[in-house]
């Protein structure tokens, strides 16, 4: 009988996992490198230009709401369409998690009115694609808000107008940056602190009051450090001064319009994720909290929500992702981020491919970061057995 293995009762080469692996691996990039070869040649044969040196030159327009001028570089004015990118998505981030989470614990509401309009905003929103929804919200605001003369005011807080937005800012002087420096201090002592209280509490039994301990601290800091900074952050508010908006955050509709379409859409997705996340936690735990007497909010607070964010996280993250990479639909409202700055310097006669590929590493070192920081709460929430 013919044998089957090689010497020392290995298989042979063509049957051997290892090295199959590895062949699998090595023809898998040969076959990358070769592809990528053939369209360096295909761009070389058309007299393509492949040459990065129009970074430098004089980009040759403005972006609104912002200090580019014609005068600076390319590479400026991608570098600021990129800052509005990065702008809109953790501002998008941020204010996905907190209306997603609100949403989706709402879709399990026992109230049932709460809970059918919850179901509502997410049936519709999630089954829209994105960009309907940025171009009905930057339409919707077209249609309804006033012209700058007639703007829309809330108390020196809000101004409201269909050629800008203003919203009340806080503006720091010379010691800005050591107030804010102090204040993060406070924090991480805060957050210190509240470690120390639970311990305490775990140990001796005395109740913890880590907010009111944290909180305290906070506040004592950054009062003492205002008044002897002699008052280094003023709050500014936003006013009507002819035809634009002075003090303040100013905001174009496009860029509230890509802001509040992506919230919506991505928010809808994220609501389902806490939903299931939510029943996925054993109903034990449930029970168990209402038998030692906890409210629903205590409830879901320290047993239900801790647990189901484990489980949430990683899906959140691809979330966060797709809404970063979203924001280049801001295009369709003329907002001027990453991917909208990239087609005016192609429409400018600068090389398109090499535009596009520096747009296309910018937004993989943004993914890429975004994905790191996620990466690192994953890990810190995920559950270790014992």
């Amino acid at each position: 009988m013919a044998t089957t293995t090689a010497a020392g009762g290995r298989p042979p080469l063509w049957r051997d996992v290892r090295v199959l692996r590895v062949a699998f691996q090595v023809a898998v990039l040969a076959a990358v490198v070769a592809f990528v070869a053939y369209l360096y040649d295909n761009l070389q044969a058309n007299d393509v230009e492949l040459d990065f040196s129009f970074l430098d030159q004089q980009a040759g327009f403005r972006i609104a709401y912002t200090d580019l001028r014609p005068s600076d570089t390319v590479l400026d004015a991608m570098l600021t369409g990129l800052r509005n990118t990065i702008t809109v998505a953790l501002l998008g981030i941020a204010l996905t998690l907190v209306v997603g989470t609100v949403v989706g614990i709402a879709r399990l509401s026992g109230n049932w009115i709460v809970r059918r309009v919850a179901g509502v905003y997410v049936e519709v929103l999630r089954n829209i694609p994105p960009l309907v929804v940025i171009v009905f919200v930057n339409a919707a605001a077209l249609a309804t808000l006033p012209p700058i003369q007639e703007a829309d005011r809330i108390d020196g807080l809000l101004v409201l107008s269909v050629s800008e937005i203003g919203v009340v800012s806080l503006r720091g002087d010379g010691h800005g940056w050591p107030y804010l420096v102090t204040l993060g201090l406070a924090v991480a002592a805060a957050a210190a602190v509240g470690v120390w209280r639970t311990r305490l509490e775990e140990r001796t039994g005395t109740p913890a009051r880590r907010w009111l301990w944290s909180g305290g601290l906070v506040l004592v800091v950054a009062v003492v450090a205002y008044l002897a900074l002699d008052g280094p952050v003023v709050v500014s508010r936003p006013e009507v001064d002819g035809l634009r908006i002075r003090g303040g955050n100013r905001m174009g509709l496009p860029f509230a319009s890509v802001l509040v379409g992506l919230v919506l859409y991505t928010s809808s997705h994220v609501a389902e994720i806490v939903r299931g996340s939510i029943q996925a936690v054993p109903r034990g735990q449930t029970e168990a909290a209402d038998a030692l007497g906890l409210s629903t909010g205590q409830r879901l607070r320290h047993v239900v929500l801790p647990q189901a964010f484990r489980i949430a996280t990683p899906p959140i993250i691809n979330q966060c992702l797709n809404l970063t990479k979203n924001t280049s639909l801001g295009v369709a409202v003329a907002f001027a981020e990453l991917m909208g700055v990239t087609n005016t310097v192609i429409g400018n006669g600068d090389p398109a491919i090499p535009a596009i590929l520096v747009a296309m590493g910018m937004y993989l070192v943004l993914s890429l970061a975004i994905s790191l920081v996620a990466n690192l709460a994953n890990h810190r929430l995920r559950l270790v057995e014992r």
